[in-house]
């Protein structure tokens, strides 16, 4: 099953540790302001580690201009028109790496704690196994601890630590990491009995 089809009308409310009830539905064209205002509001050293300058209105602009579901899914979290989370499922349509695909994740500062995180991964988890993904991936910096101590609770294991191998947008080295999910679907699971 493609990407598309695995997220065709997909939009879900759900409820986190506080009570409340978030939305969650991929990135469209009109949700380029909620966006950048997420961004905006993350902390200086987060945006560090961040590979795009999404600070900057143009790259948002053009991330919401593009939209490619098949190569990148972005899946918002909303409290009202908040965005409060956001979670990506990147992946290649060829070569080696294509049956691979690689999540990131970022919660707005005060939503942490409430499940967030956890939800979004699971949800793009569940996309990538009906789309015919056979692995996740997930990268990292070292101390980058509460996150890697998430993703190991939802099964990911390390696959890979390089030390001092990349740079923040400070240029400090920081050791990099990669941890990895493979991904079973139902009729794998039915047949391992």
């Amino acid at each position: 099953m493609s990407l598309e089809v695995a997220i065709e009308n997909y939009g879900r409310e759900f409820p986190l540790k506080n009570g409340r009830t978030c939305h969650v539905r991929p990135l469209g064209v009109a949700d380029e302001k909620a966006l950048h205002r997420f961004f905006l509001n993350l902390p200086a050293p987060e945006l560090m580690l961040i590979k795009h300058r999404v600070t900057e209105l143009k790259v948002i602009h053009e991330w919401c201009q593009s939209i490619d579901y098949g190569r990148n899914l972005p899946l918002l979290a909303f409290l009202g028109d908040d965005v409060v989370g956001i979670a990506t499922l990147h992946q290649q349509h060829g070569g080696w790496k294509r049956h691979i695909g690689r999540v990131s994740v970022h919660v707005h500062p005060a939503h942490r704690g409430l499940g967030l995180a956890r939800l979004l991964i699971v949800e793009l988890i569940d996309i990538a196994r009906q789309s015919g993904l056979k692995k996740i991936e997930a990268e990292f910096i070292a101390k980058q601890e509460n996150a890697i101590r998430m993703f190991s609770l939802l099964g990911f294991s390390q696959l890979f630590c390089l030390p001092d191998y990349v740079k923040d947008m400070q240029a400090l080295t920081h050791d990099y990491l990669v941890m990895g999910l493979d991904l079973i679907t139902d009729e794998e699971y039915a047949g391992m009995g």
